[in-house]
Order: C-alpha cells, then sequence, then structure tokens
C-alpha cells in the first residue's frame, strides 16, 4: 500500500477471514485513536509551531507531501522535542509513513514532559497501539479517559484496541458507548462495522457502514472502509465504485489496487471478478 492513499483499506485482525489479515494494516485506530487529537493535529495554527512548517491536514497528502512534511516537522522536532503541537503532529506523520517504532518513541518524549495532558495520552496510546504494545495502549487510553467528562473518542480507540486483542463483545460495549455520547458519529459506526468485519459477520458490517457513510460528518475513510466489505462480499464492481469517489484518480488508483491484491491472496480476485460480471449492484 502506498502512502498516497489518505486512508486505505485497512483492517486489522480478521477471524473467519484469516488469510486476509495477513496484507492488512489497522484502520480502527486510523478511526478511533487519532480521532481525539487530529482536529487539533491537522489544522494547527497555533502560534507555537513554526510558520514553516504546513499545517495542511496530513490525510489528504500524498508520499511525497507527506515525506516532506516528515522532514520539516522532524526539524523542528529536533529543536523543541518538548513542544506538544509539534510532537503530536510529527508522531502522526511518522505513524502515516509506516514509521511506527520511532512514531512511539516521539510519544514516549511526549508524554514525559505533558504527563496528564488527555490529548497526549490518546496521541501515545495509538502510538503504543501502532507499535503492537496493545495491553500498554489500553492502560494509556484509560488513563486519558475522565469517568465524570468522558470522551467518547476515547471510547472508539478502547474498542479498537479490544479488537485487536480479540475481545470483540468487550469493544462493541465501547464503540456503543461512544455512540451514547456521540449519537451517529460515522468513525464510531464505522469501527463498530469494522469490528463485525474481524468476526467474519460481513452482512451486519456493511449495515453499519452504510449508515455510517450516510451521516453528514463521513468522510473518504469511511466511505473506502465500506468499499472494503462489499468488495469482501463479491459486488466488486460496486466496491470499485464506491472507491472511486471523492479521492483523486491517483489515490482511487491506489485503494483499488490494494483491494484487489487483498482478494487476491486469498485465490479470489478471479472468482469474485467472474461472479460479478453478473452481480446487479446493491445501492
Amino acid at each position: 500500500m502506498t502512502a498516497s492513499v489518505a486512508t486505505p483499506f485497512r483492517t486489522s485482525r480478521l477471524v473467519a477471514l484469516a488469510p486476509l489479515a495477513q496484507a492488512t494494516a489497522i484502520v480502527l485506530l486510523a478511526l478511533s485513536v487519532t480521532g481525539c487529537t487530529t482536529s487539533k493535529r491537522d489544522t494547527l495554527t497555533t502560534g507555537s509551531i513554526p510558520q514553516t512548517i504546513s499545517t495542511a491536514p496530513l490525510d489528504g497528502m500524498n508520499a511525497s507531501q507527506l515525506a516532506e512534511a516528515e522532514r520539516s516537522i522532524g526539524a523542528a522536532y529536533v529543536k523543541n522535542p518538548n513542544n506538544k503541537d509539534i510532537g503530536l503532529r510529527y508522531a502522526n506523520v511518522l505513524g502515516m509513513t509506516g514509521k511506527n517504532t520511532q512514531a512511539l518513541a516521539v510519544m514516549q518524549q511526549v508524554a514525559i514532559s505533558h504527563p496528564a495532558d488527555r490529548d497526549v495520552l490518546s496521541a501515545y496510546g495509538k502510538a503504543q497501539a501502532g507499535a503492537g504494545q496493545l495491553e500498554q495502549a489500553l492502560t494509556t487510553i484509560n488513563r486519558a479517559q475522565t469517568p465524570d467528562h468522558p470522551d467518547w473518542r476515547l471510547y472508539s480507540a478502547e474498542g479498537a484496541v479490544l479488537d485487536q486483542l480479540g475481545r470483540s463483545q468487550e469493544a462493541r460495549a465501547k464503540y456503543r458507548q461512544a455512540l451514547n455520547t456521540r449519537p451517529n458519529e460515522p468513525t464510531v459506526m464505522s469501527n463498530l462495522g469494522m469490528s463485525y468485519v474481524l468476526s467474519g459477520d460481513l452482512k451486519t458490517a456493511e449495515s453499519y457502514m452504510k449508515n455510517a457513510s450516510q451521516q453528514p460528518g463521513a468522510d473518504s475513510r469511511v466511505r473506502q472502509n465500506l468499499a472494503l466489505v462489499v468488495g469482501l462480499q463479491g459486488r466488486f464492481a460496486e466496491a470499485e465504485g464506491i472507491a472511486r469517489r471523492e479521492l483523486s484518480q491517483q489515490q482511487a488508483d491506489a485503494n483499488v489496487t490494494y483491494l484487489r491484491s487483498m482478494l487476491s491472496q486469498q485465490n479470489s480476485w478471479r472468482k469474485l471478478a467472474d461472479s460479478d460480471k453478473g452481480t446487479t449492484a446493491v445501492n
């Protein structure tokens, strides 16, 4: 998968679809833990960020833009490793370019300087999960949560980690807590749908994904997950149509190529492509 894809088809650990899982990353965290701080990290205009650093949203950058962002933000981080905003943004871009171990090291440094900051703890939990430290991530996320003023994004983040640990019932309970606090939030609904993908219940997953994609706040990441679920059920033409909406040609082509490679790992691409010729797309 190339870094030019905004947030491509990603899952974590499929149960009924285990061979496919080996080709995948983690959309659950992309849609939950990052949600705790994305709006602040990706649109920062604070004076604590040097003017030479772009504050444009990272999710929409292609590979070369991400590489330049990593270079410039990294240089600022070296000069001021205790700056919260720079550290959060640097860890985020590192995670987006697959440098999870380095992202974790950055967040460890930021967390030392800001041990009680909820945004920092949230991002630290994301970095731990990205580096495979799932139990530690749960502990960090729980530290960030405050029972008297709970954050729906942290509930969703906790659910994402629990799903990766195979604790699907607990994960879904956390997503529903998030939805009780933030009804119809598309990222949480998408995560709940992905939870059912992990257990092989694609019909239920698609129901949640469709609902999520129809919400006013849904973005391309949610719709790309819907495309994945549709493709996994053999309706590839429909999945490709969903994948190509709202994205640049380059990003859409990368997503479609990625989905094809995932399906072919199960020796199913040829079968699905053939059967799809006679399948009517479901809207």
